[in-house]
């Protein structure tokens, strides 16, 4: 696998729409996946802003984000959002091809189902839905994998 790490600065960011995200109520019953994300572009650095810009209010500030570089061509060593520099790193074996894991200097990690900017919206609602379920046991590939088996069957 040959991932493109970008090391280019860029401070000339197009505006994107508001983050498409499903996110799991707050409760005492842990799942597997704290939510979904849709980006609309396999573009890290045009799509992390716009979801950093939603789970700071929520979360607290994000400050690294981790990807399987399986489903994304460049790989920004760091992101400039609002405010501050996210920094992004990759693991190949260790962690799941849909997800993204996202951590907090001092509150915690989340990890997001990542539904593909090319799905349906019938089939993102699904995926969104299944991954924001309190308690969920499901893996972000499981998810997937049962999104892609239903859409063969039908």
């Amino acid at each position: 696998m040959t991932v493109t790490v970008d090391r280019t600065p860029s401070d000339e960011r197009v505006p994107s729409p508001p983050a498409r995200l499903s996110l799991t109520p707050t409760s005492l019953v842990p799942g597997l996946l704290d939510g979904a994300w849709w980006p609309r572009s396999r573009d890290l650095l045009r799509e992390l802003p716009t979801l950093t810009d939603v789970l700071d209010a929520r979360w607290g500030r994000i400050t690294r984000v981790s990807v399987n570089p399986t489903d994304w061509p460049v790989i920004p060593r760091k992101v400039p959002v609002t405010g501050h520099t996210v920094h992004v790193g990759w693991f190949t074996d260790e962690q799941d091809p849909h997800k993204l894991i996202l951590l907090s200097y001092n509150v915690g990690r989340w990890d997001l189902l990542v539904i593909p900017p090319e799905a349906s919206a019938a089939a993102a609602a699904r995926l969104m839905s299944a991954a924001a379920t309190t308690g969920a046991l499901l893996t972000a590939s499981s998810l997937m994998a049962s999104e892609t088996a239903s859409a063969n069957d039908a």
